[in-house]
């Protein structure tokens, strides 16, 4: 039996099975076919397949006639670029975006409209370079992000350590040519580089992200201008698309926990450092739960000392449980830390240890099912790879009330790493 003979429905699933550039040529065979394949619940279909729509859009969100009108739309949008990357591009956008929504909708807010073609062209002829495809397309799906004086909303997000803040935004194509020319010239290069400054932290702390429009490969810069890559480099790889899978990556982070949204002084922003294991080890003793990650700090990292300084800082968040701690037989509604014990590892060798009251000056109280007590700290190392583990001495009550004997809780061991994606 021929697709003529077909009945509608059978030849509805027939044609969302082929695709939409298979059903477009169906219906140049018969007026039957071209009224079936121009059905718009079919097209609809390719849309949420190949868009990730539900309602008919064109390519910057407005409004399409039909779910038809609006695949067209976006095909004649993006014809000068392979179909597979703009699904790809737009996939991670989508992503994103969903996210944020849930989680952070005032960094959502920040994202800027696509840019377009002319202003693309502008944006090279300016910095006299050529964007790789992939970057292209992430800016014609978003062009970065709208500054804000706060400097707390960046989409990549960052890290607090002592007074050094760390928060970073995508930049839109008009900073990225002024930080660019900026950048480039306090570090004495010639406007004929092909690196261009596409993200950087809106707060004091100086952390920029380069791309080297010639091979498409995202870097960052240490306090001694040393470019290290971002992304992994994949052997034989042409397909310049770093920066995009820079995003997808940080995507999967946000989507599947590994990083979140936090909140302090009642200002939310994006923490790079890791809340699930193994990234972030977690250990409960006596009712006190310690929770304790990294992330590396290229910005002021020196890898050209001898020894080199790796530096990473640390964030430690402990609580105590709803049902308090139990010690001897009795039950504490609250304790309170007294002591620290650190032993810290270079390639798995002991190259110190720590022992000392109190925690970045600090004696936390920590009261039955209260929210964590968060700090951070750092610590530099000499090699890629380091760890840290320790303990903290408790005690039951308060410093100026004890209700019993001190008691040893555990820091699982944390990784101190230079990760493949630096962020």
């Amino acid at each position: 039996m021929g697709l003529e003979e077909a009945g509608d429905l059978v030849l509805h699933i027939i044609l969302s099975k082929i695709g939409p550039e298979n059903t477009a040529r169906v219906a140049c065979v018969s007026k039957r076919l071209k009224v079936s394949a121009s059905e718009d619940s079919l097209w609809s279909i390719f849309c949420s397949l190949d868009l990730n729509i539900s309602t008919p859009l064109g390519p910057h969100g407005d409004p399409s006639p039909s779910f038809k009108a609006a695949y067209q739309s976006c095909r004649e949008s993006f014809r000068m670029y392979p179909w597979h990357l703009v699904k790809r591009v737009r996939r991670c956008w989508d992503n994103l975006k969903l996210w944020l929504s849930l989680n952070f909708p005032e960094a959502e807010a920040t994202l800027r409209k696509g840019a377009t073609e002319e202003d693309l062209e502008e944006f090279e002829s300016a910095l006299k370079i050529k964007l790789p495809l992939p970057t292209r397309l992430l800016y014609r799906f978003v062009d970065g992000q709208e500054p804000r004086l706060d400097g707390s909303l960046g989409l990549i997000g960052g890290y607090s350590v002592y007074s050094h803040d760390v928060n970073v935004y995508l930049l839109p194509l008009k900073e990225v040519i002024r930080e660019t020319n900026e950048t480039m010239s306090d570090l004495g290069v010639s406007n004929g580089s092909n690196f261009i400054v596409v993200a950087a932290s809106a707060t004091a702390s100086l952390k920029m992200f380069f791309l080297d429009c010639s091979d498409g490969q995202l870097y960052t810069g240490t306090s001694t201008r040393q470019m290290l890559p971002c992304v992994p480099e994949i052997n034989g790889d042409q397909q310049q698309d770093a920066m995009l899978r820079w995003l997808e990556e940080h995507g999967r982070r946000l989507q599947s926990g590994v990083i979140k949204v936090r909140e302090e002084d009642n200002v939310k922003s994006i923490s790079l450092f890791p809340e699930v294991p193994p990234l972030c080890s977690v250990a409960v003793t006596n009712g006190v739960q310690v929770r304790a990650s990294s992330v590396f700090i290229p910005e002021v990292s020196n890898l050209r000392a001898q020894p080199p300084a790796y530096w990473y800082a640390y964030s430690i968040r402990m609580s105590l449980m709803p049902e308090g701690c139990f010690l001897n037989g009795r039950h504490h509604s609250s304790c309170q830390l007294y002591w620290r014990h650190w032993i810290i590892r270079a390639d798995d060798e002991v190259i110190d240890k720590v022992n000392g009251e109190a925690v970045i000056g600090k004696y936390p109280l920590l009261q039955a099912g209260e929210e964590e007590f968060v700090y951070e700290s750092c610590s530099n190392f000499p090699t890629t790879s380091g760890s840290i583990e320790g303990s903290f001495t408790f005690i039951p009550g308060s410093l100026k009330d004890p209700k019993g004997s001190q008691f040893e809780v555990k820091v699982e061991e944390f990784p101190l790493k230079l990760p493949d994606y630096i962020f």
